[in-house]
């Protein structure tokens, strides 16, 4: 598959939906979804649909989330160039890929291998490389190049990750799904100090669950 005038076309008008009816306004954000071409992180039978607002199955029964949801966990980030960024669930790569394009420097862990192995060769075909691309366990984080400014989580989890919250500086932002299987909701933590975090609600979503070890 290639990057079409066709389908950067269709971007656009995925770019300006997010902005006009989905109320996404961090232009950073916006951009980057803009560069990124999505239908590249998804299997050729879907490549017609791939600007529509929709998630899709992937490798390893999993899916790739509705571009709307992408943009608000990235715009609830409030990423800045640079910030050290960890994200939990690398899937198929393509919200990996939206952060690189931010010039955030991307630490990505994915438990699921055909996926680690599948998002690997693609960023790496699109040149837009993360700083450091894990095949392991997202409840034990980075530790190693811990602290991180922000961190995101892609997948539901039903109790809160601590030792992820650990890993983030005083001063960043965790966001992530919480709640049970059926539905989550989508939550900020901003590091206050290292025992006082604030806690932010912004509805309800429908993750993939958040699992411990890996998957070969």
């Amino acid at each position: 598959m290639q990057d079409s005038y066709v389908h950067k076309g269709k971007r656009k008008i995925l770019v300006e939906y997010l902005r006009e009816k989905i109320g996404i306004s961090d232009d950073n954000v916006l951009k980057a979804i803009n560069e990124v071409p999505r239908h590249l992180f998804l299997e050729s039978i879907f490549e017609d649909f791939a600007y529509e607002d929709r998630a899709f199955p992937i490798l390893a029964k999993q899916t790739i989330s509705h571009p709307s949801t992408v943009a608000e966990q990235t715009e609830l980030l409030e990423i800045q160039q640079k910030d050290k960024v960890l994200e939990i669930g690398t899937g198929s790569g393509y919200q990996t890929a939206v952060l690189v394009a931010m010039n955030a420097w991307v630490y990505t862990i994915e438990r699921q291998k055909d996926l680690h192995d599948f998002s690997q060769k693609k960023l790496r075909e699109l040149h837009l490389r993360p700083k450091f691309q894990s095949f392991g366990d997202g409840f034990a984080g980075l530790p190693t190049f811990a602290p991180f400014d922000k961190i995101l989580v892609t997948c539901g989890a039903e109790t809160l990750p601590t030792e992820l919250l650990h890993q983030l500086k005083v001063g960043g932002m965790m966001v992530i799904p919480l709640g049970k299987t059926e539905e989550q909701v989508l939550t900020r933590f901003t590091k206050k100090s290292e025992k006082e975090f604030e806690k932010e609600e912004f509805g309800a979503y429908k993750f993939v669950p958040m699992l411990n070890n890996t998957n070969h």
